[in-house]
């Protein structure tokens, strides 16, 4: 008999009650050292009393009225958003699935006002852009795609980190690249800054849009607000979403005035997106996590974890090949299976999230403890001495 919840998970056997900073409790009151952030999303840890405040007293005024009438909270966080990065314009969704749909659109409808029929978007392999029909025609692997064909057309999947894949496959013909700057799930592989501003170059050259998904490695979960900062260049799209919401189910397109031309009244709509509750807490989260000294403070924060972690992989060779990624988006490289070692961290009371190419993540809200980085590093040493030898 089919479970009422449709069962297309495979769930840890934990549920989770309540949970305050770093930390996620249990029915049962167990107390588990949360390295995941509900993947990168409770970017300001769990309950934190600013959201929780802006979400109350939002909740108390109105929490819905549709996009057919102006909604002050959803204005609010649009201007913060364009004030704190290269976007003209933005548009708030519910999830990074629904971002990279409209920035699949946002591209084509681009081309059509240009009079051209500009179509082929260029992704790499391991890519993760989300699970719907588009998003996964747009990464292309196997394990997405089985059995949901035929595929919308229009994508062409790269080697990713090749260059010279990338120089024969653009051309004047190319609608637009898309890339994550980090691939979480692929296995926080980081792009670097040099092919980056190479693909901007790229770009600029054949007249593709350059489309980041930063869904997983913005909002400050590098360092700056947001990764392809690093590279001293900027996109003319790009998808954002789970850490802008802290939790709460939110997600945005940014644009410049030039990418975003062709959607006018009609071309695009939803009816949660961008609700007064969603809108209220995002707002709080980029005037948190936007401050200079919060971003310092992560930097901080990522050299001391990194600098334990360094000393972790050496403890234990034969379960550690080194670390990956940049920030607190984290990757420790397993010569054991990831998800082995996951279960293992369960039995200490910490949690962590498996990732392609052998790759564990480690992706603690940005506001842990330096205490809590010391005690996470402790329990994954003892998980790991759980599989060694």
């Amino acid at each position: 008999m089919i479970p009422h919840v449709l069962p297309t998970y495979n769930r840890a056997d934990l549920a989770f009650e309540r949970g305050e900073g770093s930390w996620a409790i249990t029915t049962d009151g167990t107390r588990y050292l949360d390295l995941g952030a509900g993947i990168a999303v409770n970017a300001l840890g769990h309950a934190n009393p600013a959201l929780v405040a802006a979400l109350t007293e939002q909740a108390g005024r109105i929490w819905h009225v549709s996009n057919l009438y102006h909604i002050p909270e959803q204005e609010r966080l649009a201007d913060l958003l364009v004030e704190n990065t290269f976007a003209d314009t933005a548009f708030l969704t519910n999830s990074g699935t629904e971002a990279a749909e409209l920035a699949i659109k946002m591209v084509r409808k681009y081309w059509a006002e240009q009079g051209d029929d500009r179509f082929e978007i260029l992704t790499f392999e391991g890519a993760f852009h989300g699970r719907s029909t588009g998003a996964i025609a747009a990464a292309g692997s196997e394990k997405m795609v089985k059995g949901f064909g035929p595929l919308m057309p229009g994508f062409r999947q790269l080697p990713w980190g090749d260059m010279d894949a990338l120089k024969a496959a653009i051309s004047d013909r190319t609608a637009a690249v898309m890339i994550e700057p980090i691939q979480g799930e692929g296995g926080i592989r980081p792009l670097s800054d040099e092919d980056l501003r190479l693909i901007r170059a790229l770009c600029d050259q054949t007249g593709a849009l350059l489309v980041l998904d930063e869904v997983q490695c913005g909002m400050g979960r590098t360092g700056k607000l947001f990764a392809h900062e690093y590279a001293g260049v900027a996109p003319d799209i790009m998808m954002v979403a789970k850490g802008i919401g802290g939790g709460f189910p939110l997600g945005a397109v940014l644009a410049t005035e030039s990418a975003a031309a062709g959607m006018v009244a009609g071309t695009h709509g939803s009816t949660y997106g961008g609700n007064p509750l969603a809108c209220a807490v995002g707002a709080k989260v980029m005037e948190i996590i936007a401050a200079p000294e919060f971003l310092a403070e992560v930097n901080r924060k990522a050299g001391l974890f990194r600098q334990k972690l360094e000393g972790l992989v050496a403890a234990h060779p034969d379960v550690f090949e080194g670390i990956r990624g940049q920030g607190l988006m984290l990757g420790l490289k397993c010569r054991v299976a990831p998800g082995d070692l996951v279960k293992a961290g369960y039995a200490e009371q910490i949690l962590t999230v498996p990732a392609a190419d052998d790759t564990l993540r480690l992706l603690p809200p940005l506001n842990i403890s330096d205490e809590d980085i010391s005690e996470a590093v402790a329990r994954l040493d003892r998980a790991a001495d759980r599989l060694d030898g």
